[in-house]
């Protein structure tokens, strides 16, 4: 067999311990010696195998300190915790939970559950900075046995519960070893279906940390198990062979074979070096803590109860047990800043992080629920819990705890009889499974489903097959569900449900918990102060629609700040503004927001972690992106705007202002010169309509921006990697910065050397050299348009033409007045373009301006709008206007108004001449010349037209 094959690493790596062989287990252990010589090719390996098993149950039985093994969100172990604990009442409970844990457990009396503990810190000190935020959560349901001992320590007077596991740092301490693994557990079951997208993300990305992961590390052995147990995952088998069983067992029944099945996982395990490696030293942890309080209270151990994962329970370190050894050092925690706090979990969220079958933990509930009933015990709760039922009187006073147990090691053998016991088969109740038919059915038409009586029947029927196929006498919900699926799921699922989610809901459905008021961190508490005037339910999950009148009730507008903030800060969907927007130098009057609170509970209180207050933790953040090692200009900017938008700060806008101005002095790129023209402008309109004067920083960001632009232009001209937007961007910048610029003592020379330098092969960016001479008046629009028909004449450059028509598009950003000029190279485009050409360039103009030109369309529109005619009946004889020439005027008569202007008020051409550098006096005019003295002096021009005109008469 593979498993005895790979049992010697898992041996040598622990030290094993004597174990004195007494007569309670001698029965079992000849049987199994037995049954190992029988069916093992020696009598060795499996031998040391099964007798190891036996002396793990024997030597966890016999220790002085009773340990008691629990599996994570199981009934049994929930329903045989509170009955020892009724019988027990130890005066000391030994939890195995993270230990810094503790003070937050009191909180859980003011949550609904299943809740999660949460360790959570921001900001690392001796971890890889990678793995920040760091987040450890440990989810307790009420079907948990880790929540009856809790309930029962905190509401009995005089019980001490302690928590001896790893600290949360530890937890990443013993990690970093392992190539940085954070695994939370084992992998979903693949034939499981998802769980609800919503649910699933409430732990976000924490390790989960659970008392009790019992599942086989050893794939084979699983798939041995699920193949011959004739069931799909691991939940199902479990629920089958383990849990139904245990439901109403005795407490030395119960110890013994949850000890036999952790002993059993731990030797049929691989052997993972790093993860036996963190088993043992937490087992190590655990039982140095336990003595460390034992030596300090003076308890003795027979009062006291060790609550842990029955993994753990079947330890064989030698620091197992109160005589143990003492040699294991706990390292110091790192300097790591830890913050506690409560946030809420459910159903799906522990099967997800921890790779249960979907739904198993709701079945787990009910049947939770099934064993209360059937063995009438009462199960503990804290004091005022919220979203429980108020206990029911008891009917008779529970028995006085007898007189101390002398020893633990008197037990009789549970094991063998146990073992020898075949299952017992539950009688088919009928009514309960008509019932979850007609159910399922009702549920699948709400659904969408087009089912029936006839598929209710078939459900049925199906169920009880699949059980008998199974060999169960009584179809367990797994059964159920499967029968259903086959006979309702069709090849589609009309609604948001398929049949097998329906069957979770059914049988219980996703609990999800929620975090009290009173157990808020301070921020989330503040939020919920500043919001109460909304009047809303804030903690009820769901989507609440919020009305803002600020008109009428200025109070509001604080609400608004926080809304706003809040937005900025949790994710998305949290507050979703549907009417009303925030604008640098507007102030909105109605406002209309989506608010889920309650649905993004968990974020809203690891956002309390970071602060007391969401503008100290918006302040942290913002000046975190400005001063991160990657920011750039345009993202330092962006924070700029945030602060005077939501903080309205000027005192953090100016020192992030100075960040930026810092940052755009050493860029090399102009990748982000778009947004930075964007928001540049945004601000520089914004103070300079809403301050005196303008900050020193912006005053010095345009003047460093000026010459740092200018000296990158030439090289963004013919780079390949700089887009025409980016080109355009700098442009823009340039344009529209320079007055400022100019003003501050930048010299236009720069600009100037810097266009001389710039010599652009790709077309687009010579059109957009073009436009940009013709803003600085060194290319006129005469020649622009000269320079576009030959290029549409010339048929070699025809197929690039549209290349140069986005250049110009591009232009608008830093030249918007050649609008109309863009409006005409683009009709003549459609006008002479052949259709090879044009039809292939029509898709690359719609998304050009879809996505580089957002903010320039408009522009371009409105342009066409005023040249076009406004009817359709006018296009016909409609000639655009740059076809459109003018009539030459009349040349006056030189003895006309002009000239005796001239003769009248001479000083305007005398200055003129002055400064010319021309000299001369003024003549009298000759009345004997007239106005068309030219005409007869030189008449080659006029005989030229006369003979066209004769031509053309004939």
């Amino acid at each position: 067999m593979s498993p005895v094959q790979e049992t010697p690493v898992q041996e040598t790596s622990v030290q094993e311990s004597p174990v004195q062989h007494g007569t309670t287990f001698d029965a079992l252990r000849t049987q199994l010696q037995e049954a190992a010589t029988a069916f093992a090719d020696g009598p060795d390996a499996l031998e040391g195998i099964l007798l190891g098993i036996v002396d793990d149950v024997d030597r966890a039985v016999r220790e002085p300190l009773e340990v008691f093994p629990v599996c994570h969100h199981s009934p049994a172990s929930a329903v045989a915790m509170a009955r020892r604990l009724r019988e027990k009442q130890p005066k000391v409970v030994y939890l195995e939970l993270c230990e810094d844990m503790a003070p937050l457990l009191t909180e859980l009396r003011n949550c609904r559950l299943p809740v999660a503990v949460q360790a959570f810190a921001s900001e690392v000190d001796g971890f890889p900075a990678e793995w920040a935020p760091l987040s450890v959560v440990a989810p307790i349901t009420e079907a948990s046995a880790e929540y009856q001992a809790i309930a029962y320590a905190l509401d009995t007077p005089g019980v001490e519960l302690v928590l001896v596991d790893r600290s949360s740092d530890h937890v990443f301490q013993w990690q970093a070893d392992d190539d940085g693994a954070r695994s939370a557990g084992e992998p979903a079951d693949p034939d499981a279906a998802p769980a609800a997208e919503e649910e699933a993300a409430l732990h976000g990305e924490a390790v989960g940390v659970e008392i009790g992961d019992l599942r086989p590390r050893f794939a084979e052995l699983e798939e041995h198990l699920l193949h011959h147990g004739r069931v799909r995952h691991w939940s199902e088998w479990w629920h089958q062979y383990v849990e139904l069983p245990l439901g109403d067992s005795d407490h030395d029944t119960y110890r013994q074979v949850m000890l036999l099945i952790g002993s059993l996982f731990r030797r049929l395990a691989p052997g993972d070096p790093a993860r036996v490696r963190v088993d043992e030293d937490r087992e190590r942890h655990m039982w140095t803590r336990m003595r460390e309080h034992l030596a300090a209270s003076g308890t003795d151990p027979a009062d006291c109860l060790y609550v842990c994962g029955a993994f753990h329970a079947a330890s064989r370190v030698a620091e197992f047990g109160v005589h143990g050894a003492d040699q294991f050092e706990i390292s110091a925690p790192s300097a790591s800043t830890w913050q506690y706090g409560l946030i809420p979990s459910s159903h799906a969220a522990i099967e997800e992080q921890f790779g249960l079958a979907a739904g198993s933990v709701s079945i787990a509930a009910t049947q939770w629920a099934k064993n209360l009933k059937r063995t009438r015990i009462r199960p503990f709760r804290l004091a005022g819990q919220a979203g429980t039922k108020k206990a029911a009187k008891p009917r008779k006073a529970a028995p006085a705890p007898a007189a101390p147990e002398a020893a633990s090691d008197t037990a009789a053998d549970m094991l063998s009889g146990f073992l020898r016991r075949p299952p017992v088969l539950d009688r088919l109740d009928e009514a309960e499974l008509l019932g979850w038919s007609v159910e399922i059915v009702r549920a699948a038409r709400r659904a969408g489903y087009l089912a029936s009586t006839a598929d209710a029947i078939a459900v049925f029927e199906t169920s009880i097959l699949l059980a008998g196929m199974r060999d169960r006498a009584k179809p367990t919900p797994y059964d159920f569900q499967d029968a259903a699926i086959t006979c309702i799921e069709k090849d589609t699922v009309p609604g948001r449900r398929d049949v097998r989610r329906l069957v979770e809901i059914m049988m219980g459905g996703d609990r999800i918990g929620q975090v009290g008021y009173d157990a808020l961190p301070p921020l989330a508490r503040d939020v919920h102060d500043r919001l109460a005037p909304l009047g809303l339910r804030l903690q009820q999950r769901g989507v609440q629609r919020a009305l803002l009148d600020m008109a009428s009730r200025p109070e509001l507008e604080k609400c608004s700040d926080v809304l706003w903030m809040l937005r900025h800060l949790m994710p998305q969907g949290t507050a979703r503004p549907i009417m009303g927007e925030r604008r640098l130098g507007e102030r909105p009057i109605q406002e209309s927001w989506d608010l889920a609170l309650g649905t993004h509970q968990r974020a809203l209180i690891e956002l309390g972690y970071e602060g007391v207050s969401i503008e100290q933790v918006l302040e942290q953040r913002l000046r975190r992106t400005a001063y991160a090692p990657q920011a750039t200009t345009a993202t330092v900017l962006q924070a700029v705007e945030d602060a005077t938008l939501y903080l309205r700060s000027r005192r953090l806008a100016d020192e992030l202002g100075t960040r930026a101005l810092e940052i755009l002095a050493t860029e090399r790129s102009v990748d982000g010169a778009p947004e930075v023209l964007r928001r540049v402008r945004r601000l520089l309109a914004y103070y300079r309509t809403g301050e005196p004067v303008l900050p020193a920083w912006i005053e010095s960001f345009a003047k460093t921006g000026y010459a740092h632009y200018c000296t990158l232009l030439p090289t963004a001209f013919t780079d390949e990697d700089a887009t025409v937007r980016q080109v355009a961007a700098m442009l823009g910048f340039l344009f529209s910065m320079e007055g400022l610029a100019l003003s501050l003592g930048c010299d236009r020379t720069q600009l100037e050397l810097a266009f001389a330098q710039s010599h652009p092969q790709e077309p687009a960016k010579v059109a957009l050299l073009w436009a940009a001479r013709v803003h600085l008046g060194q290319l006129s629009r005469t020649e622009l348009r000269a320079r576009c028909d030959e290029l549409l004449g010339n048929p070699l450059v025809v197929p690039a033409y549209p290349r140069y028509l986005s250049g110009f598009l591009h232009a608008l950003e830093p030249v918007p007045q050649l609008a109309d000029f863009v409006v005409e190279a683009v009709s003549n485009a459609f006008a002479r373009l052949p259709d090879p050409v044009l039809l292939p360039w029509l898709p690359t103009l719609i998304t050009t301006l879809r996505s580089d030109g957002a903010e320039l369309a408009p522009l371009l529109i409105r342009e066409a709008g005023r040249i076009f005619p406004g009817r359709l009946a006018a296009l016909d004889t409609w000639v655009p206007p740059w076809l459109d020439q003018p009539a030459v005027a009349a040349v006056p008569p030189a003895g006309g108004r002009a000239a005796a202007l001239l003769r009248a008020r001479p000083q305007t051409c005398d200055a003129v001449a002055v400064l010319l550098g021309c000299g001369g006096t003024w003549t009298a005019p000759d009345p004997a010349r007239a106005g068309a003295a030219l005409v007869t002096r030189h008449p080659d021009t006029a005989q030229a037209l006369e003979a066209l005109l004769a031509a053309r008469q004939r």
